[in-house]
C-alpha cells in the first residue's frame, strides 16, 4: 500500500493500528522525509499480507484515521464501471473530466475509447472507471455525474458493472 497523510506526531501509528484490528501482518514499513518538504505531507509504503475478505474494512478504517490511499497493491482496484460520456468532450476539456476522477486516490479511468465524427460535432466517450470499494465507485460516479452537468455532457451509466 501507498499512504498519504500528515506529517505530525502519532500518525503514523494511527495508519498502522488499523492494520492489526483487521488480523494483517506488516511486513515491511517505508517512509522518507523529502528534504525541503515543508507540505506537511508524508508518503508512506507498507507491505502487508491480510487475510481474505479484510481489505474494504481496512480502507475504512484508514480513511477514519484521515489517511489518503495512493495505491494498493496487486488488489487496489476491485471495483470497476463502465459509462458513457456524450457532448463537446475535447471543448470542455475531457482531460480535466479525467483527472477529476484520477486525482481521487481512490478511483481512476482504467480505459477511455473515443469517437470525433466532425469538429463541430458531439463526440461520444466510452469510459471503465475503476475503484478500491463500492462506496469509493458511488463517489467517482457522482463527481462524473457533477462535471457532466456543468459541462452539459451527458452521461450514460452504467454499461456495465463488476467487482
Amino acid at each position: 500500500m501507498k499512504l498519504e497523510m500528515k506529517d505530525s506526531p502519532g500518525q503514523l501509528v494511527a495508519a498502522l493500528k488499523p492494520i492489526s484490528d483487521v488480523g494483517g501482518n506488516i511486513i515491511a514499513v517505508i517512509h522518507q522525509r523529502e528534504q525541503g518538504s515543508d507540505h506537511g505531507i508524508l508518503d508512506v509504503q507498507i507491505v502487508l499480507e491480510l487475510p481474505d475478505g479484510q481489505l474494504e474494512k481496512l480502507v475504512v478504517l484508514l480513511k477514519e484515521q484521515g489517511v489518503h490511499i495512493q495505491r494498493i497493491g496487486e488488489q487496489r482496484l476491485l471495483y470497476k464501471r463502465t459509462v458513457i460520456l456524450i457532448g463537446h468532450l475535447m471543448h470542455t476539456d475531457l482531460s480535466d473530466t479525467v483527472d477529476q476522477i484520477d486525482s481521487t486516490g481512490y478511483a481512476e479511468v482504467s480505459e477511455l475509447a473515443m469517437s470525433m465524427p466532425a469538429v463541430k460535432e458531439r463526440s461520444s466517450s466510452r469510459l471503465t472507471i475503476k475503484s478500491v470499494t463500492r462506496e469509493d465507485m458511488e463517489s467517482a460516479i457522482a463527481i462524473l455525474r457533477r462535471v457532466s452537468q456543468q459541462k452539459s455532457l451527458l452521461l450514460i451509466e452504467p454499461l456495465e458493472e463488476s467487482a
